[in-house]
């Protein structure tokens, strides 16, 4: 295969933020290995308890350590990637062994947890597509939810729904028991009531004694009747597995998925006068174990978290099928809500507020809205009109400065999760009206990632003498003390947001290969950024911060190959991909024209198609 190629060899200063960036990657190719060898031992387990009881909890350790694939994909060292792998497994077997993780997928949980812990996985798909364990897993897991894994019948094809909110490798969960949420119960204490007829509660307030037994029990009862049977839009999440399973094999079952689900709950936003329902029923109705309600569900237009939990999913599922397609129209359901939310706006002290839950009465908890999902959209899209949804009743206050502070529920209408906080900020570089980002990201990802450093450290953080068993909260130790901040890594070096913390793939514009040592990632010495997005171009500075040695790259046009390169520098182009010879301490200004959406997007390499990795290995027949 030919690839068209350009050499580069302008020598001119190396900008503070190429040296901020190479200097990213050599501290937490280090400091991954060290924080893993804090917290784990050579087997990839965690220094931690000897159990751990209930459903929730197995996709925390994931969270700790699931950046270290991607920070490989990135440029990260091999060194990394390699024990990333071994930390997998290792969490994988010790929860099995807790009880929370069968076959290698969560027992049962719901679609919020399996986003967070499935990341891990997907990231090792960008790490290396041809690892015969991960893509017999993916099959696997693909399996439990479109009808082939008889011991798992999560989906029903019929109705197009996934038959619970809480699902897994176990099958759906309709019933819950009070052991499953056991170790739960003294966080959701600081959360408002799941329902609003919990007797002696106040149905407004941001308390309910979950940790008292009677409490517990009027709650579980009414979980098991209203809550537990159904499809909710949390559950659109599984789209991304599905879409994951498509990059590796390119089977049309996997695509055709995405695109039903997606379009069944169209239908049910349709049926429901434009609003998505939170919660439907076995036989497809609406509301039908609530009253006939739409609202209520669980992660639903009330609790936990309100519209935060409905909005994510649905920008994952429409831009994972608009991925799959090119097809800008399966980003109307994630666009109807926004602007269903902005239509019932009002404004205080000169603030633009969006409902952000629905109670019996009507719409309650007003907020400013987040940016975030307006730039998912325009992300893949490019269009004006997302632009603009991320624009509506802007927060200066909240979003015209790079934000450090990772942990933002309640603020907003959303959150900052897991080290991924900049999405807004990273549009208004790309609008045009933050030239200083780049720095500005860069610089505050290095002092986290330096204070990170120096908290798990502390002799309180040692794994081998500290309380596991102090608090439930010690199940997110992990994720609280990482130093894998990438943040500002992967949206200057791909030219997109980061993913969607909860079960997002990571769409961007680039991806970059190290064509002589045949691995995913920029070469050493290599930094990249992406300064410019239209619908059909992209504006990347490549600069080679050694000025001893020459490097040799290849660009992909879209992570998944989902692009196609049409010219450089004016120049023709065409291909997926373009490969870049840069002098030593060289820079590199391109100017790539694009047809977007012109290709089946997998994780194909410049040197081999996933599809054509190794088969499935086939068990015994009965």
């Amino acid at each position: 295969m030919t690839i068209p190629s350009i050499t580069a060899d302008t020598i001119a200063p190396i900008p503070r933020w190429a040296l901020l960036q190479r200097q990213i990657f050599a501290t937490l190719d280090k400091a991954a290995i060290e924080f893993a060898d804090r917290y784990t031992r050579p087997d990839g387990t965690l220094i931690w308890r000897d159990r751990w009881p209930g459903m929730d909890g197995s996709d925390d350790p994931y969270e700790g350590f699931m950046n270290m694939p991607l920070f490989y994909a990135l440029g990260g060292s091999r060194e990394v990637y390699d024990r990333s792998r071994v930390i997998w497994d290792g969490i994988t077997w010790q929860w099995t062994e807790y009880g929370q993780i069968h076959r290698e997928f969560d027992a049962y949980y719901d679609w919020m947890h399996h986003g967070e812990s499935n990341l891990f996985f997907y990231f090792l798909g960008l790490a290396d597509p041809h690892a015969p364990k991960d893509r017999q897993r993916t099959r696997r897991f693909a399996g439990f939810y479109n009808g082939e894994d008889k011991e798992a019948l999560n989906y029903d094809a019929e109705k197009r729904l996934i038959r619970s909110p809480i699902t897994g490798s176990r099958g759906p969960r309709h019933v819950q028991t009070a052991e499953d949420w056991s170790t739960h119960r003294e966080i959701l204490d600081n959360y408002l009531p799941p329902f609003e007829d919990l007797p002696g509660i106040d149905r407004y307030g941001m308390k309910t004694p979950w940790s008292d037994d009677a409490t517990y029990a009027e709650i579980l009862a009414r979980i098991n009747q209203r809550q537990s049977r159904g499809d909710v839009p949390l559950n659109l999440g599984a789209t991304s597995l599905m879409t994951h399973a498509f990059l590796y094999t390119a089977e049309e079952k996997y695509r055709a998925w995405v695109l039903d689900y997606l379009a069944a709950w169209e239908e049910r936003t349709a049926r429901n006068g434009g609003i998505i329902p939170d919660n439907i029923g076995l036989s497809g109705e609406i509301g039908e174990y609530n009253d006939g309600k739409w609202w209520g569900g669980y992660y639903g237009w009330r609790w936990p978290h309100g519209s935060f939990s409905l909005l994510e999913p649905m920008c994952i599922a429409g831009t994972n099928a608009t991925m799959l397609t090119g097809d800008m129209r399966h980003l109307a359901l994630p666009r109807s809500q926004l602007d269903m939310l902005w239509a019932l706006r009002r404004e205080e002290n000169g603030q633009q507020l969006v409902p952000n839950r629905h109670y019996d009465e009507g719409w309650r908890d007003f907020r400013r809205m987040h940016p975030m999902y307006g730039v998912y959209l325009w992300n893949v899209s490019m269009a004006e009109e997302d632009a603009e949804r991320a624009e509506r009743g802007w927060a200066r206050d909240l979003f015209d400065a790079v934000n450090p502070d990772y942990h933002g529920y309640g603020v907003t209408n959303g959150g900052h999760m897991g080290f991924n906080g900049n999405t807004a900020q990273w549009f208004k570089f790309m609008r045009g009206r933050y030239p200083d980002y780049p720095e500005a990201v860069l610089e505050a990802d290095l002092k986290t990632i330096t204070e990170q450093i120096a908290t798990y450290r502390l002799p309180e953080n040692d794994p081998e003498t500290m309380d596991h068993y102090r608090e439930s909260m010690t199940i997110h130790m992990w994720q609280q003390l990482t130093p894998m901040v990438i943040e500002g890594l992967a949206q200057l070096t791909l030219g997109g947001p980061m993913h969607v913390y909860h079960g997002g793939l990571q769409q961007a514009r680039l991806r970059y290969f190290d064509l002589a040592a045949e691995r995913p990632g920029l070469p050493e010495g290599i930094a990249a950024l992406v300064h410019g997005l239209t619908a059909d171009s992209a504006q990347l500075t490549l600069v080679n911060t050694d000025a001893g040695t020459a490097a040799e790259l290849v660009i992909q046009a879209g992570v998944f190959g989902e692009h196609e390169f049409t010219t450089a520098n004016g120049t023709p182009a065409a291909g997926r991909w373009l490969r870049v010879t840069l002098a030593p301490g060289a820079t590199a200004e391109l100017d790539l024209g694009m047809r977007r959406f012109a290709n089946r997007p997998s994780y194909d390499t410049p040197w081999q198609k996933a599809a054509d990795g190794p088969a499935p290995i086939r068990g015994r027949e009965a």
